[in-house]
Formats: structure tokens, sequence, C-alpha cells
């Protein structure tokens, strides 16, 4: 018969037995918390890291696509042989834009517009505020100095009498006279050219427009 002390040596034994049991499972416990910690943290940082890159790529095909400005030219019909683009851009700048047309029909410009309430410029004008006033749905007549006098009077009295639209002078184009609106481009060979009328009724506030009703007056007047 097993005596008073020997039972309670047993009984201790068996405590401790159960504690380090208990440490035994608690340390387990803990080695599978931290392995699926670390698991976890690191599909959150895999799927982070290909998630950004996937946005990151999605942003630039984006804005590849958005600087992809491209030209064609019409086949067909009343405006048989104007250049059009598309993808322009239409970001506030400031300082010069390298443009993909001369004169510019839109892209990127400067903040203030060019008065075009049927204004007449006898010098240059900014391009980059020019482009903004075509945003604004005007319609701008350029020449150089080879289109005839007599011509260049006759626009400018039809530019005097429409509203969001503009004349002046520019040397740096292909033709005496261009029509310009945006996204738009279209040589003429006078002021007689039929198509002049055609332009200007098409395309002053046209389906073109990128901000329709946007002002043409407390621009930019010189």
């Amino acid at each position: 018969m097993a005596s008073k002390g020997s039972k309670t040596k047993n009984a201790a034994a068996a405590r401790r037995e159960k504690i380090e049991e208990l440490r035994r499972a608690e340390r387990a416990r803990d080695r599978r918390y931290r392995i699926i910690t670390i698991v976890s943290c690191v599909v959150i940082v895999v799927g982070l890291v290909v998630g950004g890159y996937f946005i990151v790529d999605a942003t630039k095909d984006k804005d590849d696509k958005a600087k992809a400005v491209t030209m064609t030219t019409v086949k067909t019909g009343e405006f048989k042989g104007m250049k059009t683009w598309k993808n322009l851009g239409r970001t506030h700048v400031n300082g010069t834009v390298d443009y993909p047309m001369s004169p510019p029909v839109g892209g990127n410009h400067n903040q203030v517009w060019q008065n075009c309430n049927g204004d007449v410029y006898k010098k240059p004008i900014t391009k980059e505020n020019a482009v903004h006033s075509l945003e604004h749905g005007a319609v701008w007549v350029t020449y150089t100095d080879k289109a005839p006098a007599k011509d260049i009077t006759a626009l400018e009295k039809r530019v005097q009498q429409t509203p969001y639209s503009m004349i002046s002078p520019y040397q740096d184009q292909d033709a005496p006279i261009l029509l310009n609106a945006w996204g738009l481009q279209l040589k003429v060979d006078s002021a007689d050219d039929p198509r002049v009328a055609d332009f200007f009724k098409e395309y002053v506030q046209g389906k073109q427009t990128q901000e329709p009703g946007a002002a043409c007056t407390g621009g930019k007047a010189a």
C-alpha cells in the first residue's frame, strides 16, 4: 500500500507532466501561428507586388494609348483632303508644346485661351493659346504671305461676322490658307472656295468641340 508521501509525489509529478504537456501544446500552437502569419504576409506582399505591377502596367498602357496621336485624311465628301487627328492631349501646361502638326489643331495647351470672338490678328499669335480656343469650339483661319491680299480681306470679314472664330498669319504651314478646328485641318484654294462657308457652318461650335459653350472672350487679346 502506497504511503501518503508517495501519493503526494505522484500527484506532483502528474501535475508537472500535465503542465509540461500544456506548454508543449502552447509552443506548437505558437509555431503554427508564426508559420500562418509568415505565409499570410508573404501572400499579401506578393499580391501587392503583382497587383501593383498590373496597375502600373495598365496605367502605362493607358498613358501610351493616350499619347498615340493618329492622323487620317478624309477620302470623300465635301471636305475631301481634310486631315483629322485623334487622341490629342488636353492638359494645361506652361511653356511651349511640340505639336505633331503645324499649325496645331489640338493637344496640351496654355491655360489661357486666345480671344476668338470674331477676332482678327495682324500678327502671329501664340499657338498654345490658340489651341485652347479650338478646344472651346473656335475655327482658326491661318495664312502665309503667299495668300492673296483680297482673300485675306474676305476671310477677315467672315471672321469678324462669326463668333467663335479668329484669323492670324502663320508662316510655318504647307498651304497659303488653312482652316483649323479641334482635330481638323483643311487646305482651301481661296476665300471663294465653297468649302470655307461649309467649314464654318460645320465646325464653329461643331461636334468636334471639346468644351461646348466655353468662353471665347476674356482670354489673351494679342
